[in-house]
């Protein structure tokens, strides 16, 4: 690291607060912090076709106590998106490990939604000095776990007509798309959820897609959580209509396990109702930081 990298850690670690493009191996990352610059880390990373945007609820409630830094995954948001490779989950959880030592982050605790608690998983197994706890919410524990992505969603991937969906989609059909993310009654999908999706390749998007499939058919997530000895905190909206709520069970053969269901809620519960869903998180990470500080 040059004295110059040294310097900008400097700066990001006592601010922590701010937007930057972290040049890594594969491609840039972009990454967001908030919060105090010398609390416990806390890392966030979304789903398949989201970005640091779909924490933006939750991060304020987080962020008075925790330095939380938010990443957004190869091909999403405003990090890269090459037309190669680069997008196989290890990969991914690699990518944020190097993002972290950018930045100077030793110690933290890694949240995933969806997708990303696959890749907060790979972290872990690649990263076990870095990571001390993993969250995962409504990240599907195996394969036949899964529901559905819709119609539009399984028109995406048909030969042919996906590619040709991805070039004409409208806000309207990406909207379609995304109703399976939320069952909440009322809730009106924001406009920046449409935008990310938008700003996806068609590429990065199935590559991301067949990327947890592999993964997720290699070894289930509870059997790789298990093997890691990690603290874990799942939490899963018992009205989600992507993955099946009943499978947030499967966590609990991980060594003390902590399951939380949110009635009400669906695929998405820290957009449906940032509150709910970050009461428990933060309840447990207190917990993580008093465990670390009695060792």
């Amino acid at each position: 690291m040059t004295t110059k990298d040294r310097r900008r850690v400097s700066r990001q670690e006592t601010e922590a607060t701010g937007s930057s493009t972290l040049p890594l191996d594969g491609g840039s990352v972009h990454v967001r912090q908030d919060g105090p610059g010398d609390a416990p880390a806390l890392v966030l990373i979304h789903g398949l076709a989201g970005s640091t945007r779909w924490w933006d609820s939750l991060v304020p409630m987080l962020a008075e106590s925790l330095r939380v830094i938010r990443i957004d995954l190869l091909g999403h948001g405003r990090s890269a998106k090459p037309s190669g490779g680069g997008y196989a989950i290890p990969e991914q959880g690699r990518r944020v490990g190097e993002a972290l030592d950018r930045l100077g982050v030793r110690h933290a605790i890694v949240v995933g939604h969806s997708t990303g608690g696959s890749v907060a998983t790979a972290l872990a197994e690649r990263r076990r000095d870095l990571v001390t706890a993993l969250a995962l919410i409504d990240s599907g524990p195996r394969l036949d776990a899964f529901i559905s992505d819709g119609f539009v969603g399984r028109l995406l991937f048909v030969p042919g007509v996906g590619r040709l969906l991805w070039r004409l989609r409208t806000d309207k059909i990406i909207r379609r798309g995304l109703d399976t993310a939320f069952s909440r009654p009322g809730y009106e999908i924001p406009q920046q959820l449409v935008d990310d999706v938008r700003g996806v390749t068609y590429h990065a998007l199935t590559a991301t897609s067949r990327a947890v499939d592999d993964y997720l058919e290699q070894r289930t997530l509870p059997d790789r959580l298990a093997a890691l000895g990690k603290p874990l905190l799942v939490i899963f909206g018992e009205d989600d209509r992507r993955w099946r709520a009943s499978s947030a069970a499967d966590y609990r053969t991980v060594p003390d396990a902590k399951v939380e269901v949110l009635p009400g809620l669906g695929h998405s519960p820290m957009l449906e109702d940032p509150p709910r869903t970050a009461a428990p998180l933060m309840a447990w990470c207190e917990e993580q930081a008093s465990a670390r500080k009695g060792r």
